[in-house]
């Protein structure tokens, strides 16, 4: 068994994959600014929460932001007042600047580590993320962080972090697709996609080692009880929607982008929000969180704390 990364070198990979991704991330993972993004997020949040606050957060601080998803959908469906957003990657902080330029929003962009916060103590209402913990080396450091940064009574709130056996169940539809990858592109008419010939391709191959974690939900509330949170909630999202969206997501990447249908688009999206709606009006009620991929994580920091 290969010894585990340094924690340079998984900081260094993530820069760089995610340097090279920015400008396609939103496309590639369907990433929308608009009524259907502003409602998931509301969505995920309600999930984490409990009990929902009376009133908007004042100063957040978003952890990992990538091209704003969290962040510019939460101003825009007024559950944040000011948004202060960082990421190790200057390339996803560019494109979540020109997203907020496009949607006239304001939003305070700074390059930063999770373990070591640029900030006063005591700064912020709300600190968050969004598929950002499995990427973050040294998490009982970056949770202590998240509590030095927080006001006493604020709130942590993260989303989307894989769960163990969720990334099991993943592997399924993965291979799944790999596997019916030719026939779906002669079906609708796509050639091979040709990573070798694209600019920053070394970059795109970084992909399979940015991801370090994956959690039970145990995982989440010993971390965050261990760096003094209380109130700590645990919740599982995405089953079904899960398994759809990696089939469709690895039947894309094998297809040169150009050449996939906006139809196909369309219906792989549209059919993934359906079955978001499945899972969370039907299965995830009902089941334990560790049976879904991804896992949502809130705590509070206590007042005296």
């Amino acid at each position: 068994m290969p010894a585990p990364a340094s924690p340079e070198r998984i900081k260094d990979v993530n820069e760089r994959y995610h340097d090279v991704a920015a400008g396609s991330y939103d496309s590639k993972w369907g990433i929308d600014f608009g009524e259907v993004g502003r409602a998931q997020v509301r969505t995920k949040l309600r999930k984490a929460l409990d009990p929902w606050p009376g009133e908007p957060f004042g100063d957040s601080l978003e952890i990992g932001a990538g091209t704003g998803y969290f962040s510019l959908n939460l101003l825009q469906a007024g559950l944040i007042a000011r948004a202060t957003a960082t990421d190790i990657s200057p390339g996803m902080l560019r494109q979540l600047e020109s997203n907020a330029h496009e949607l006239d929003l304001e939003v305070e962009a700074e390059v930063a580590e999770a373990g070591s916060l640029p900030f006063p103590g005591c700064s912020f209402d709300l600190v968050f993320g969004h598929a950002v913990l499995h990427h973050i080396p040294d998490l009982g450091r970056g949770f202590r962080e998240f509590h030095r940064v927080l006001r006493p009574g604020g709130t942590i709130v993260f989303c989307g972090e894989p769960s163990r056996y969720g990334d099991l169940i993943a592997a399924v539809p993965k291979r799944a697709a790999m596997l019916a990858r030719p026939l779906w592109r002669r079906a609708i008419g796509a050639e091979a996609r040709d990573y070798g010939a694209e600019p920053d391709h070394h970059g795109h191959a970084l992909e399979s080692e940015v991801d370090v974690h994956a959690f039970n939900p145990g995982d989440l509330r010993r971390f965050a009880q261990g760096a003094g949170f209380d109130s700590v909630r645990v919740r599982g999202e995405e089953l079904l929607a899960s398994m759809h969206g990696w089939t469709m997501r690895t039947l894309e990447a094998g297809a040169a982008p150009e050449q996939i249908p906006e139809d196909w688009r369309t219906f792989a999206f549209r059919s993934y929000i359906a079955l978001q709606k499945v899972d969370t009006r039907l299965l995830e009620p009902r089941l334990p969180p560790e049976l879904f991929y991804n896992l949502l994580v809130s705590a509070r920091r206590p007042e005296a704390g």
